[in-house]
């Protein structure tokens, strides 16, 4: 039996990762402070990274699959670590600067991003060195992840809106373009780096295709069983204060995956997943004060028939 190492394992990512590989049938270990419920099936190592002590000291696994925010982290969980055949690195799409010529694909240079800014940086940091630490290790770069256990609140938002038949304040005119992956969807492509061992190392991950702000909105709604009423928002205030993204379209090249893995799951049916996950651990998603945002400073505007 395979061993494998998820750092954290206990929220959206980590813990998808963690109950995906003990499905597969590995011997699934978790590293994390035990301060929340534990997937099933799964062997915990109960210690903070920044502090490992003698945790993993002596433990080998075949893979490591990490989630790693800085450089500081890589280089302490390979330190203590007794040993490790594969390791992967979930990075990040915020790697690349913004003013790069899109789509962003995996040979362009990586940089300060204005819209992350130190999220993307120490994510540069923490690929830079574990390339020169395991030169053969995989780094993963994705966009929006979305799916049921997403405790980031985004289509959250919106199905809270759809759910209380509130108007929708859509950002403009709902044109910027977003691109999604579902969880399940990057759990499959790591069991297939895993099974293929491609020679290239780096790889943008996501759906092929964008969604549209407005597109996506009616879709969260169409699974809530709802239909949007739209009020365009044209006030000069920061996107991120009352909507689930910031103002920032991208696009990553994600053909390098597509020959690896060819499909997808297609958004109405990874929302409707998200959405059925949703309504049952509300209590698990960190929530954003966008609804009363939007409360104090567009809904008096709307009542009286102007846009916000």
């Amino acid at each position: 039996m395979k061993k494998v190492l998820v750092t954290g394992g206990t929220v959206f990512v980590s813990r998808a990762l963690a109950e995906y590989f003990v499905r597969e049938g590995w011997e699934v270990y978790v590293l994390n402070r035990n301060t929340k419920e534990q997937p099933r099936g799964v062997h915990l190592i109960e210690a903070d990274r920044y502090r490992l002590g003698e945790a993993i000291r002596g433990l080998f696994v075949d893979v490591v699959i990490d989630t790693a925010y800085t450089a500081q982290e890589v280089n302490l969980l390979l330190d203590a670590l007794g040993g490790c055949r594969e390791y992967i690195l979930i990075s990040s799409s915020a790697v690349y600067p913004e003013n790069l010529v899109q789509p962003f694909r995996e040979e362009m240079p990586t940089g300060e991003n204005v819209y992350w800014r130190k999220y993307g940086t120490d994510k540069i940091e923490a690929e830079e060195v574990l390339r020169k630490r395991k030169p053969d290790a995989y780094i993963i770069r994705p966009p929006y992840l979305y799916g049921p256990m997403n405790d980031i609140y985004r289509e959250g938002f919106v199905f809270d809106c759809a759910m209380a038949d509130r108007d929708f304040y859509l950002p403009k005119d709902g044109s910027m373009g977003l691109q999604f992956f579902h969880i399940q969807d990057l759990c499959r492509f790591i069991g297939i780096l895993l099974t293929k061992r491609p020679s290239r190392c780096i790889f943008n991950v996501g759906n092929p295709e964008m969604v549209s702000i407005r597109e996506w909105v009616e879709l969260c709604y169409r699974v809530a069983g709802k239909t949007p009423r739209f009020v365009p928002v044209r006030e000069p205030v920061e996107q991120s204060r009352y909507f689930s993204f910031r103002n920032y379209e991208y696009r990553l090249d994600v053909s390098r995956q597509c020959e690896l893995m060819p499909d997808t799951k297609p958004l109405l049916e990874g929302l409707k997943e998200s959405f059925a996950w949703y309504r049952n651990h509300q209590e698990f998603v960190e929530k954003r004060p966008y609804l009363e945002y939007i409360d104090q400073h567009f809904r008096k505007t709307a009542e009286t028939g102007g846009e916000a």
